[in-house]
């Protein structure tokens, strides 16, 4: 069983920033994803075990930058320009190594993190 341990997050002004931390040990493409309150999770970003291929849904291109370091088995989700729309509980995802690969579906993902609030107020 892999734990996936996230830490930061907290609360923010609209158009302020945040980072996120995720711990995961062992060959994993990895993945944030976020739900808000009465809404169904989605995508945020994915990252490959090398770090060499990246996604991000629409919304978030351009202001956050997810990255990776192996040797420290960390990952991070770097968020700015946050708005109040953002605000959900983010979770990071761990998934089985096939390829040199991101997942942006849920259900590639096997391991999940136990969830950090994000709030941004405005």
């Amino acid at each position: 069983q892999v734990q996936v341990e996230e830490s930061g997050g907290g609360l923010v002004q609209a158009g302020g920033s945040l980072r996120l931390s995720c711990a995961a040990s062992g060959r994993y493409a990895m993945g944030w994803f976020r739900q808000a309150p009465g809404k169904e999770r989605e995508f945020v970003a994915a990252i490959s075990w090398s770090g060499g291929n990246i996604d991000y849904a629409d919304s978030v291109k351009c202001r956050f930058t997810i990255s990776r370091d192996n040797a420290k088995n960390s990952v991070n989700l770097q968020m700015n320009s946050l708005q109040p729309e953002e605000t959900a509980v983010y979770y990071c995802a761990a998934g089985r190594y096939y390829s040199d690969r991101y997942y942006s579906q849920i259900q590639q993902y096997d391991y999940w993190g136990q969830g950090n609030q994000v709030t941004v107020s405005s």
